[in-house]
């Protein structure tokens, strides 16, 4: 049954054994988390605001700011920076069997680690501009991409500017890429100076993503997948979801021109339609 969802996503706070963590929950039904990217001053809501209420309407849906990320605690060495077992616990911590799980390029990996290490929580993984763990052939193995470098630069210094630059190669149509946009992820950036500090130390102390040492595990996810990957995306290639499409079993691929690292929010009507569809047809 499809509803109607008119008032503004709930915020909410919750505490966990290492982190307070902050999220916006709107709608009722099946449990869908989101998971935003991992730009400087990026958050459930930002990263998902064309999303979370056409979303609610048939599905309770919870946008996650994630330590270290928006107004939720900072990562550290100390804490670790396990997001896939923090995503467990916010589940558990709500009293949540099974979700279906979206996630944005950063929030993807998260999914992907989450469906492999924990299959019997999650009931749907749906990523969009996620990398892949396993070698790729044909993208630049030489250095980070342009939106990577990009996005490296915006956390050293994230004025309006470096933001301008920033949200300009997160997008194929630069309207989405405005100066209001630029500022609001500036002014967050710079509200969180801690975050920025924990990115870079880590940037700096050369620690990987633990995702990255999945490889082939990710032929053991069980959950029905969908993966989304703009075509003209200047962060990750989607050679990327070519590779994830052949090693997990139960996937299928959308592949849309004229689309960057945000399919959520350069083709929002599209993305909305496609990822309600396939939460409700493989439920």
């Amino acid at each position: 049954m499809t509803g109607t969802v008119t008032e503004a996503p709930a915020e909410r706070v919750i505490h966990l054994k290492k982190f307070r963590v902050r999220y916006r929950e709107a709608g009722t039904g099946h449990p869908v988390v989101l998971l935003h990217g991992s730009g400087p001053g990026a958050t459930g809501l930002t990263n998902f605001s064309p999303n979370i209420g056409p979303l609610a309407r048939r599905f309770r849906v919870l946008a996650i700011d994630m330590p270290g990320w928006g107004d939720s605690d900072t990562q550290t060495a100390e804490t670790g920076y396990d997001h896939a077992g923090v995503l467990v616990e916010f589940l558990d911590a709500l009293g949540i069997g099974t979700a279906a799980l979206v996630g944005n390029s950063m929030g993807g990996m998260t999914s992907i680690e989450a469906a492999t290490r924990h299959p019997d929580r999650i009931s749907h993984l749906i990523t969009m501009g996620v990398p892949a763990p396993v070698h790729l052939v044909f993208s630049p193995g030489d250095g980070p991409s342009e939106g990577l470098a990009v996005l490296f630069q915006a956390y050293r210094d994230p004025s309006p500017a470096n933001m301008r630059r920033l949200v300009e190669v997160m997008v194929y149509d630069n309207s989405f890429a405005t100066d209001e946009l630029a500022e609001a992820r500036s002014r967050a950036a710079l509200d969180k100076p801690e975050h920025l500090a924990s990115w870079n130390d880590r940037i700096d102390a050369q620690q990987g993503f633990p995702y990255f040492s999945l490889g082939t595990q990710v032929r053991g996810i069980t959950a029905p997948t969908l993966l989304i990957h703009g075509r003209d995306d200047r962060v990750v290639s989607y050679e990327n979801s070519l590779h994830l499409v052949s090693l997990i079993p139960d996937s299928r691929l959308v592949l849309l021109n004229r689309c960057g690292h945000w399919a959520q929010i350069e083709h929002a009507a599209e993305f909305n339609r496609t990822v309600e569809s396939f939460i409700a047809a493989t439920g």
